[in-house]
């Protein structure tokens, strides 16, 4: 009995506690509470011109003025004003018979005026008859229908960390729009109404009106901010101003030249490698001079070839393969200025040339082509071109050429003999071909890279196609003073063979350096400036005519953001990429290691099962 008595008391006692009921509307409220708690700021001050928010000052400033004309885009200026601040507009149509009504009681009232100071025998008074005409011809366009009526607001909320940036970004707004004619005011003592009516909220507060018209109204609309979206073209990014797509078709452009300047790291790379991705599903060849071996993985996913160029490497080009002339070309012509192009590879590669040099070598090639039955009046398509030891042949029997023989044995006898000393045998007749110097000495990179460009530059001419020359790393061949004049000598013709040249360097100072560096530049119609460092800024900002905003922008720019430049706009951008996209074309060693891995590994799976 104690025992039952037991487990009965404590039944008793659980059943005389009070149990509470919680409805969910309760903890919805809570929860609310909670929340506004969370977001809401530390402080909200209320004062006659400006509302504090947290550590922000805000003001909103309304217009109450403008022109009797107003231009298109108009209000374009403020929208791209590189400040912080929100726009609100309100349009409320207005009846239009009743305003027909006020209308025809108005012009009444001038057509008065007008009389009344004809019968007086005054002068006639210019604003009146402007105003009559105006309101004659809105009542006309009202009453057919033409225009609409409305009562239109436009209102402004300015943020900034101090109230002396604030009252500067509100000088700068007002002399902007007083440029235009258009007057503005702050809310005095409505500052509160003012902040609220410019929420997205649709609720005007302030009630500031002007009544306009359809033509005025739609003039200030605010789809005016800086975008590069065409109708064709690939797509470069996102516009970091608006989020439009940079859609852009370099070939349609007066050329078809593009440079990308950017710090190591930036993204330089990763952009060229992504719209080489993307001009390849638009029918356009792309050849690449990858001086860092980053464009192999590219080449082997889309079905492209690769060559290595280096002293032990099976790929070799003959700098003495002449090119096909164009149909618009003569056979003496292309052999001209191919041996002029032939001086200048020889100038690279032993150092320098004395006029005296220089003389004896033209000679001695135009000498070492005859051997071969190559002349002016020749099919060039039906020769065989010679190689380096025909022209150190010639040389070697030839008056005052004995020095430039000896100079030139290390690259027909010495240890260099493999690399140049070769009938060509690459072929870049595939959608997608890399060239390779990451293995060629550093003394003989710029060489390497002149004798790239040049056979590049001999086979483009034979057909006429649209192809995209990208040179990664251009600061090598602009190093020396011929190959800065031969690459810029291809950016200017480029145009007449479907060829676009994509330059793309890091080093900023020794690029512009060069005589040649800035025509570049000039002759680029597509400029791309990613991240920036703070020693090569101030030289970017000159070429570029960079405001304050933009090279501060530069400096503090992620991966993958800057400055696109086509034509006359330019517009602040992030190079964005899909997921399979980035597989294919990052240069993150990491990245890289996990992708390898991950092949390897489906090939150990795939070879097992």
């Amino acid at each position: 009995m104690a025992l039952f008595g037991m487990f009965g008391r404590k039944q008793n006692e659980a059943q005389d506690v009070d149990i509470l009921p919680v409805f969910p509307q309760d903890i919805y409220q809570s929860g609310i509470q909670s929340l506004r708690e969370a977001i809401a700021p530390a402080v909200f001050a209320i004062n006659p011109n400006y509302v504090q928010i947290g550590e922000k000052f805000a003001r909103t400033i309304f217009i109450f003025a403008y022109p009797r004309f107003l231009s298109t885009n108009w209000f374009s200026g403020i929208v791209n004003h590189d400040k912080i601040f929100d726009i609100a507009m309100f349009f409320h149509p207005v009846d239009t018979g009743s305003m027909l009504r006020k209308l025809l009681k108005k012009v009444a009232e001038v057509q008065s005026q007008i009389n009344d100071r004809e019968s007086k025998g005054l002068v006639r008074d210019p604003m009146l008859d402007t105003a009559y005409q105006d309101l004659e011809s809105l009542r006309d366009k009202l009453s057919q229908a033409q225009e609409k009526l409305f009562s239109f607001a436009i209102y402004l909320t300015l943020y900034a960390d101090s109230i002396e940036e604030l009252n500067r970004n509100e000088a700068e707004i007002k002399s902007m729009l007083e440029a235009r004619l258009v007057y503005t005011k702050p809310a005095l003592f409505q500052q509160k109404e003012g902040f609220m009516s410019v929420f997205p909220l649709g609720t005007d507060l302030i009630e500031i009106h002007n009544y306009f018209n359809s033509s005025p109204a739609s003039s200030a609309f605010p789809f005016v901010s800086f975008d590069l979206t065409s109708n064709k073209g690939i797509l470069y990014g996102i516009n970091r101003h608006n989020n439009s797509l940079v859609l852009f078709d370099r070939f349609g452009m007066e050329n078809y030249n593009s440079i990308i300047f950017a710090k190591s790291g930036s993204g330089k790379s990763y952009t060229t490698k992504l719209e080489i991705l993307r001009s390849l599903m638009f029918d356009v060849d792309v050849i690449v001079i990858d001086p860092e071996r980053e464009y192999e993985y590219l080449a082997e996913s889309v079905g492209g070839r690769y060559f290595s160029i280096s002293l032990t490497s099976k790929h070799h080009i003959n700098p003495f393969d002449v090119p096909v002339p164009h149909e618009d070309e003569s056979s003496s012509d292309v052999l001209r200025s191919h041996i002029i192009g032939l001086v200048g590879l020889f100038r690279l590669m032993l150092g320098g040339l004395t006029p005296e040099e220089d003389s004896v070598l033209d000679r001695a090639i135009t000498e070492t082509y005859n051997s071969k039955d190559i002349t002016p009046d020749a099919d060039l398509s039906q020769v065989s071109s010679p190689i380096l030891s025909d022209l150190a042949l010639v040389l070697a029997n030839m008056e005052g050429g004995e020095s430039l023989a000896t100079r030139i044995k290390k690259y027909t006898e010495g240890t260099w003999a493999g690399f140049i000393n070769q009938q060509t045998n690459v072929n870049i007749s595939v959608r997608l071909a890399v060239f390779s110097i990451r293995d060629m000495e550093e003394e003989l990179r710029p060489v390497a890279m002149y004798l790239i460009i040049n056979y590049i530059w001999s086979a483009i001419r034979r057909t006429l196609k649209r192809r995209l020359l990208v040179v990664d790393e251009a600061w090598i061949i602009m190093k020396s003073q011929d190959g800065a004049s031969f690459l810029y000598g291809i950016a200017k013709r480029a145009r007449k063979y479907y060829l676009g040249l994509a330059t793309i360097t890091q080093d900023v100072a020794d690029f512009m350096s060069s005589p040649y560096g800035k025509p570049i530049v000039t002759n680029s119609s597509i400029q791309v400036l990613l991240k920036q460092s703070p020693a090569s800024i101030n030289a970017v900002q000159e070429v570029f005519n960079l405001t304050e905003e933009e090279k501060f922008l530069l400096l503090e720019s992620d991966v993958g953001e800057g400055i696109f430049f086509a034509g006359l706009k330019h517009i602040a951008i992030k190079i964005q990429a899909s997921y399979t996209e980035h597989q294919i074309i990052t240069s993150d060693p990491a990245e890289l290691l996990a992708i390898k891995k991950a092949k390897d590994d489906f090939a150990t799976t795939g070879s097992q099962v």
